[in-house]
Order: C-alpha cells, then sequence, then structure tokens
C-alpha cells in the first residue's frame, strides 16, 4: 500500500438529502468544506443529466470553493462522457475527470468500460481533456487484460470498480476479490497507469483492501461516507476513513 492513499469524498448523497425539498440544506458545499477540513485530499461529485442528486450549480459551486480556499485539493468530476461530463470538462477543467459507462437514467455505477468494444469512441474525449490539462481516469473492471487497453487509448488512471470486492467481504471469496483486484492494480500500473478505487468502500472493508492493493493513489467514497457521517459528523468520519488508509 501507498502511504499517500488520498481520500475523495463523493457528496452526491449529501445533494440527494437537500433536494426532497427546497431549503437548501443540507448544504453540499458545507459538506465538501468540512471533510476538507478534517484532512480528506479531494472531493468527487457525479452530475448526472437528470440531476437527481448534484446539480450543475453544485458543480460550480464546488470547484470555485475549492479553487479560492482549497487549491491543493483535487476536485474530481464523474460521468459519462457522452452525456453530460464534457461540458463540465471544457468549462471548468478539473484536476480529474472518471470517465464512467453509465446510461442516463442508471440507478448507480455498476459496470466498467470494455475497452475491446469502446475504444474509439472514447479515444478523441481523453484526448481533448487531456489537451485541457485535466487528468483523465477510467472506471474499469478488475480485468488485468483490459489494463493495456486502457493505456493504449490514452487514460493517465483507472478507477477499479470494487463492488465485487464489497459484496463478497462477508463471504469466503474475500480473499479470492481482493487477490483479483491486487492483480488488476499490478497489470495497471506494469502498463504505466495510476490506480484509484471506489465503490461500495466503507470503514469496514476499506483497510484491507488499501493494505493489499499495490500503490493506490486514491479512494472515491460516496454512499457509506454519508451513511457515517449521519451518526458520526463529517469531520470524524473523515477521520476514521484517513485511519483506515494509514492503518
Amino acid at each position: 500500500m501507498s502511504s499517500a492513499t488520498a481520500l475523495s469524498v463523493n457528496v452526491n448523497k449529501v445533494a440527494l438529502v437537500r433536494n426532497t425539498r427546497h431549503l437548501g440544506i443540507p448544504s453540499v458545499a458545507r459538506a465538501a468544506q468540512l471533510c476538507l477540513q478534517a484532512g480528506a485530499h479531494g472531493i468527487t461529485v457525479h452530475p448526472r443529466p437528470d440531476a437527481r442528486h448534484i446539480r450543475p450549480e453544485d458543480v460550480h459551486e464546488l470547484h470555485a470553493l475549492l479553487r479560492q480556499e482549497w487549491p491543493r485539493a483535487e476536485f474530481n468530476i464523474e460521468g459519462n462522457p457522452f452525456h453530460n461530463l464534457m461540458e463540465f470538462v471544457r468549462g471548468l477543467r478539473p484536476q480529474q475527470a472518471t470517465f464512467v459507462p453509465d446510461s442516463e437514467g442508471q440507478f448507480t455505477s455498476d459496470h466498467g468500460w470494455d475497452l475491446r468494444k469502446d475504444s474509439e469512441r472514447v479515444r478523441p474525449l481523453i484526448t481533448e481533456a487531456k489537451a485541457l490539462g485535466v487528468r483523465v481516469s477510467l472506471f474499469m473492471d478488475a480485468d488485468p487484460e483490459q489494463m493495456p487497453l486502457a493505456k493504449a487509448v490514452g487514460a493517465d488512471r483507472v478507477e477499479l470498480y470494487t463492488e465485487p470486492y464489497a459484496a463478497a467481504w462477508s463471504t469466503p471469496q474475500r480473499q479470492q476479490q481482493l487477490d483479483r483486484f491486487a492483480a488488476a492494480a499490478r497489470a495497471a500500473q506494469a502498463a504505466g497507469l495510476g490506480v484509484n478505487a471506489g465503490h461500495d468502500l466503507n470503514l469496514d472493508n476499506l483497510g484491507a483492501f488499501a493494505r493489499t492493493v499495490p500503490n493506490l493513489l486514491e479512494v472515491s467514497i460516496g454512499h457509506a461516507f454519508i451513511a457515517d457521517a449521519l451518526e458520526l459528523g463529517y469531520a470524524e468520519t473523515t477521520r476514521r476513513y484517513l485511519a483506515c488508509l494509514k492503518s
């Protein structure tokens, strides 16, 4: 494990709660501030076309907040580059854009790119984002064979889709999944890619993952983080996730 694994907090679920009323609370920007004050390294948003949680104005507000008050923090914008992601990339030039192959009405991200089929579609958009100075990460399943393809289309990093590992946490397949993700990370790094990870990581399973997967650069955590923050508060939750990464 790299001792420098960064924690990026996904604040989508804060917006989801806020959107149930018209009062502007809870504040997405305030949530980001409290997490960054407690030591989080970055903020992640995934603005979907239906704006069911993060809205375009949130993306712009968070961009301004990080630029003005937290210039060393990373802003990571996720989404499908064939839907609405590229307008944010072009307008805001975040430090990182994570390309995710979601359908427009998809409940949550549940698979990575199949670059055997998608390479030629995503290549020009990766090239465009990188020309704007934006690091590109591709959301990928833990398939070692696809990692050289991610490098070939121009990606800087991959984000390993970790739901299969999380689902196996309480089963005899846990170690098998850990080994699978470690192998995918090694394949990515051998191809010259950085490795991020995310989806259903939590306080129970994060430490083992970070200890096993070599040179993990960043984890993006949203649903479990916000669920924990409802009980512990943003600051204490941030500290506990950071402790998992340092354990």
